[in-house]
């Protein structure tokens, strides 16, 4: 697998477990999913043992009360069976974005792959996502094609979600809440995750320059708990929706977006002028409308006024936006990020 930049060939063990030496990273999210950890463990281990790469696994407890907590403590594993396994306890519930934001953070693999605890995300998916990075992607996304879900509750809300988050962010995929999917390591350094953005990683990193595509996996049924979510979460999704919608667009630019609305604010107050004229000479008379008014006698001056005001909020919010991007890009020069590969007639290999 290329993708892993150097991984063994199959059956092929590295004696030393330096985290420079790690190929896969598997975080796991963890919130109150006692019965179906030990499981998944197995089966994340079966899954990536036979291809023959240095793997670990992250399990980040996301303020478990059922014993998960507990439970994750006794799955830690020599690191001489070729997969790590660190455990992350969080203070308190913070929420899946946050727990998966501290699994990329620690995370030391060239690939990462996220999936959900609760065991309805396949690991014997993982080799085909990674595989799929092979073919010049940088992020595979899952396609939970045959959901194993309730068609009303879960699977209808979701594919409204899917439609208006493509339609609104331009990055087409049939399944943006699929957990399950394969990123490259250095994309994910600078991401900021909270409230629900885990499931809008991809609308982040495509503006970005990062190829994206899609892999349909496998979808089982939940055998034990129940979902940790409800209909209550589209709200939350349309919300942050929103904010993507604005970062996406806007983030380098924000005169851009308070540039149009100041404008939108000048037209408006030069229309409630207009009208405050129309209506003090009488002008009406030419359309067949006997009415007049002074200026006090309308609402006209008072909205000229707010829109006039707001044009000018509009503008500071667009000048004070611009310092503060231009205040990031002198911290952290952005020209780093936009590298993609770097070729050196000296060294073997791409160099990448």
């Amino acid at each position: 697998m290329s993708a892993l930049n150097g991984a063994p060939a199959a059956g092929e063990k590295r004696e030393a477990m330096d985290e420079a030496d790690i190929d896969l990273t598997i975080v796991v999210p963890v919130l109150n999913e006692v019965e179906s950890l030990r499981d998944l463990d197995a089966e994340l281990r079966q899954a990536v043992s036979p291809i023959g790469i240095v793997a670990e696994i992250i399990y980040v407890d996301d303020g478990s009360t059922d014993g998960s907590r507990a439970l994750l403590d006794t799955l830690r594993h020599d690191a001489a069976e070729g997969i790590r396994t660190r455990i992350v306890h969080l203070r308190r519930n913070y929420g899946q974005s946050m727990a998966l934001g501290v699994g990329f953070r620690l995370a030391a693999g060239r690939v990462v792959v996220p999936l959900d605890a609760d065991g309805q995300n396949n690991p014997a998916d993982i080799p085909q996502l990674v595989e799929r990075l092979d073919q010049g992607y940088d992020v595979v996304s899952g396609w939970r094609r045959q959901r194993q879900d309730k068609a009303v509750s879960r699977r209808f809300p979701s594919w409204a979600a899917n439609q208006l988050i493509s339609w609104l962010s331009g990055v087409d995929l049939h399944d943006h809440g699929c957990t399950l999917k394969a990123y490259r390591s250095r994309l994910l350094r600078h991401l900021h995750l909270h409230g629900e953005m885990h499931r809008f990683i991809p609308v982040f990193l495509a503006p970005l320059g990062a190829r994206v595509t899609e892999l349909e996996v496998d979808h089982r049924a939940r055998k034990h708990g129940t979902s940790h979510y409800g209909t209550e979460r589209i709200f939350k999704v349309g919300l942050d929706l929103a904010t993507i919608r604005f970062v996406s667009r806007y983030a380098a630019r924000p005169m851009h977006f308070f540039g149009q609305a100041a404008v939108l604010f000048v037209l408006a107050a030069c229309f409630a002028v207009a009208a405050m004229v129309v209506f003090k000479y009488g002008w009406l008379r030419l359309i067949g409308i006997d009415y007049q008014a002074s200026f006090i006698q309308t609402p006209f001056p008072a909205l000229a006024a707010t829109f006039s005001i707001g044009a000018v909020m509009a503008l500071f919010f667009g000048i004070l936006g611009e310092m503060l991007v231009r205040m990031q890009h002198d911290l952290r020069d952005p020209s780093i990020d936009a590298v993609d590969r770097v070729l050196d007639s000296h060294a073997d290999g791409d160099g990448t």
